[in-house]
């Protein structure tokens, strides 16, 4: 059985930056297992611009931003191992491998950092009526179609969601000489960034059509038309607001998934996200297990998915080190329109500056206010002109925030008005 001090599962954004903060935080018996045949994940296929501004403080491309941090790990000698798929994981710390070159095998690690990244929900679960025609595909498949593979998927689309891969898609297939008919979102207000609605529908004239659905797929053998329609506010397609569409592609942006088949199999505790619950040093309910990246919940921003990675790179090395977080925990809650928070938990002897709360909303709110409280206290009212599920939202906790509620047990995050 080989032995590692720290094994990151996954070679995208995430793991890279986390593997590489490992490194400069001084450990060096590093693995970095990755199921695809090259390093840098899902930014391989994301020939767009719009990366790094946060982190490089300038405009790339995803293949860009991935080499940037590919070449580090070549210059820093980070060994990793392609085409290995991980089939288990204990919750000791061993990790069962497979891959050609070494077959089935057993690695054991001191730390390991979750990087698995996240995967798109498939036809299957949204269940729309019709038959199983050719021309149905995920967002992110046809992506890899076009700008890896060099196929186009087919000439007149309709688009059934309008997250930010949906949004980008209706471009890129435009492009390339497709016709997008419609974009088509059951909620009423758009999953992606209000710059992606700009920048890849208004910009080329595509219709965003909210609160509408796929209610039928007409098709045997290759997809002839759609029919969509108007939904209520329980989200149920309404008579007499049937349209039908002629198209041959249906693409499907309709969210994303934490990838984390490997997790429960650790008995890693889940949130509602889908990914693991975390504390401020992204450590999950298993000692010596981090998580970052979109396997913890879904990032608009690589540049924030990196920032996260580096948190967890550090403390998977601090753990390494003999340096393990112990002390009271205080739980984070998320109220009044607040999904979620990460980190789920902090602990309060552990916070030395900041500690950086992610969350996103579940409805859009106009002019109201992010509010922190601990216990009772309100301890920051921060007002937003609009709040929106497509769109991250951060708040930071200062240590002196902490000192002064010494003796808080819990922290709520919630939107207000007033």
């Amino acid at each position: 059985m080989k032995q590692y001090d720290v094994v990151i599962i996954g070679g995208g954004p995430a793991g890279l930056a986390a593997a590489i903060k490992v490194k400069e935080e001084g450990v060096d018996n590093i693995l970095i297992l990755e199921r695809d045949r090259r390093l840098g994940g899902i930014l391989n296929q994301c020939i767009h611009n719009g990366f790094g501004l946060h982190t490089f403080k300038e405009e790339l491309t995803g293949p860009e931003y991935a080499q940037r941090f590919i070449d580090k790990v070549h210059e820093m000698k980070i060994e990793y191992k392609l085409d290995t798929m991980v089939l288990n994981l204990s919750n000791d710390k061993v990790i069962t491998v497979v891959n050609e070159e070494d077959g089935l095998m057993e690695i054991k690690a001191k730390s390991i950092i979750l990087a698995m990244g996240c995967r798109e929900r498939p036809r299957g679960a949204i269940n729309i009526p019709g038959s199983r025609c050719a021309g149905i595909y995920t967002a992110g498949t046809a992506q890899k179609f076009v700008n890896i593979e060099g196929q186009i998927p087919g000439k007149e689309v309709v688009i059934l969601g309008s997250g930010d891969i949906g949004l980008i898609m209706a471009r890129r297939m435009t492009l390339e000489g497709a016709k997008v008919k419609a974009v088509v979102e059951l909620m009423p207000y758009s999953g992606g960034l209000k710059r992606n609605i700009v920048q890849c529908l208004d910009d080329y004239g595509i219709p965003l059509k909210l609160a509408h659905t796929v209610t039928k797929i007409e098709g045997r053998s290759r997809l002839k038309a759609v029919t969509i329609a108007k939904v209520d506010e329980k989200l149920k397609p309404i008579k007499g607001t049937e349209e039908r569409i002629e198209c041959d592609t249906l693409l499907l942006s309709v969210g994303l998934l934490p990838e984390n088949e490997v997790s429960r199999k650790a008995n890693v505790k889940l949130g509602v996200t889908g990914g693991p619950e975390v504390d401020e040093t992204m450590q999950t309910n298993i000692d010596g297990v981090f998580a970052c990246g979109n396997v913890l919940h879904v990032h608009d921003l690589v540049d924030f998915v990196t920032e996260e990675s580096y948190n967890a790179g550090k403390n998977a090395a601090d753990y390494v080190n003999g340096k393990k977080v112990s002390g009271e925990e205080i739980e984070l809650i998320a109220e009044n329109g607040v999904g979620y928070t990460v980190p789920k938990k902090i602990h309060r002897n552990n916070v030395e500056n900041t500690v950086d709360v992610r969350f996103r909303v579940r409805k859009v709110f106009k002019d109201s206010y992010i509010s922190v409280y601990f216990d009772g206290e309100r301890e920051l009212h921060r007002k937003k002109k609009v709040i929106a599920p497509g769109e991250m939202e951060t708040v930071k906790l200062t240590k002196a925030m902490f000192e002064k509620h010494k003796d808080a047990k819990k922290i709520t995050v919630k939107v207000e008005g007033e």
